[in-house]
């Protein structure tokens, strides 16, 4: 493994992109502790998180700026929540749908509805997020804002926007230049970052080397578990029929369709999380006394509560299934198979093949679902069991990405070392 990044620092080309990629991640980590215009660091510095949900979800994928109020204070969360809405929105508005069916040309269309979307959103969340700084709701006890002019807001609001942008560019130019998904890359930069100062503190907690330890050993365990999951996929066998073009001859060859077991990624762990931060913010806006926050907080406020865990279970499983029915469609899967002369030997092509898909779809999305669940859960039970704590920064979503990008990433990076002969990482 060693001497595979040995071959790929050595290689000229592949080198450039590793070090672009790298330097994209340390400038993106620099821009996490400069703090945005009109914000006192010292009072903001002193802040400490304690159990809100959405703002531990945020701030995660924030890389801590948020709590910072940096300038990417609001992180990759608005290009996230983007592009899941433009994918959402083929299924409502058939424009859509006909762009993505559109090859390059469309995904291009719709690329830029996603850049317009997330300065939008961009807007909005920085405006929430300087006005809930302004009014104390944001960081309770702490006046992390030094001037409460309207201009000082007005060019917090544009720093953060312009933060935001700025980001989604350099998200974009890690894809072009370097290795790897710019956005995932940037995500991942973003929880690993976290990772430290949290083994940190549990290492000086009461007990903290035997906590530790558990922490550890139930990372690798649920690491390993990932890998296996994420590698395994099922393989639909496809044959082509011979037919004749001009005076060739096509076709007559066998491939398969690779249908991962967890197709969905991490997509329904976080939309399951979100959703379920929604009451507990809405909690905080309420009359601490009343029935239903003191109910909130009891049941939905707590990853522990059984109710939390029954509800939070059972939406990764809708969630999965959901967008699984948006990214694969067997009919449209079966059609382009039956226009190319393909067919899944044993099943007549067109519809039986499409029913036959869909139902092969279903049985793997709900073992895929289930893993999903188990993954989301163990380390936050791990964590009560052992007095850590539910909301460490690696919990199950936050490893699930770790572990996804990185897959993803070695593999590019296996690819580029197989075109030029040489032995990659993965054997």
């Amino acid at each position: 493994m060693f001497g595979a990044f040995g071959r790929a620092f050595r290689t000229p080309d592949l080198r450039k992109k590793i070090l672009f990629t790298i330097a994209m991640m340390v400038l993106f980590r620099v821009g996490s502790f400069i703090p945005a215009p009109g914000v006192d660091y010292g009072a903001v510095q002193s802040y400490s998180m304690g159990d809100n949900d959405l703002l531990a979800l945020v701030n995660l994928f924030s890389g801590g700026a948020l709590l910072q109020l940096s300038i990417f204070a609001l992180g990759i969360m608005p290009y996230i929540t983007a592009s899941i809405i433009i994918q959402l929105l083929r299924v409502v508005i058939p424009r859509f749908e006909t762009l993505h069916q559109d090859g390059q040309s469309g995904q291009a269309k719709l690329t830029q509805y996603t850049r317009y979307l997330t300065i939008a959103l961009g807007v909005l969340q920085a405006t929430t997020i300087v006005t809930l700084a302004r009014t104390g709701q944001l960081l309770p006890g702490i006046d992390p804002i030094k001037d409460d002019s309207w201009w000082t807001a007005a060019l917090m609001i544009l720093v953060l926007t312009a933060g935001t942008g700025v980001i989604m560019w350099m998200g974009e130019l890690i894809t072009e230049r370097g290795i790897g998904n710019g956005m995932s890359l940037l995500i991942f930069t973003s929880i690993a970052a976290s990772f430290p100062s949290a083994l940190g503190s549990i290492g000086g907690s009461n007990n903290g080397l035997s906590k530790l330890l558990g922490v550890i050993v139930m990372i690798v365990l649920v690491v390993g578990l990932i890998v296996f999951v994420e590698q395994s996929q099922r393989r639909i066998p496809v044959q082509y029929a011979k037919r004749m073009v001009g005076r060739k001859m096509y076709g007559g060859t066998s491939t398969y369709i690779p249908i991962k077991i967890n197709m969905s990624g991490v997509i329904p762990v976080i939309f399951a999380s979100s959703i379920l931060a929604i009451p507990t913010m809405l909690a905080q806006f309420g009359d601490q006394s009343a029935d239903w926050v003191v109910w909130v907080g009891r049941n939905l406020a707590d990853p522990g509560a059984p109710l939390y865990l029954a509800v939070f279970i059972a939406m990764i499983i809708f969630f999965a299934f959901f967008y699984t029915a948006i990214t694969f469609n067997p009919d449209e899967v079966a059609d382009n198979m039956k226009k190319y002369g393909g067919f899944v030997p044993g099943i007549r092509a067109g519809r039986p093949t499409a029913e036959y898909l869909d139902y092969v779809i279903t049985r793997i999305t709900s073992a895929g679902s289930i893993y999903l669940a188990l993954v989301a859960l163990i380390p936050t039970l791990v964590f009560l069991a052992l007095g850590v704590g539910a909301n460490i920064p690696f919990g199950g979503t936050s490893i699930i990405i770790v572990v996804g990008v990185g897959l993803e990433t070695v593999k590019q990076i296996d690819a580029q070392l197989q075109q030029r002969h040489y032995e990659g990482f993965l054997r």
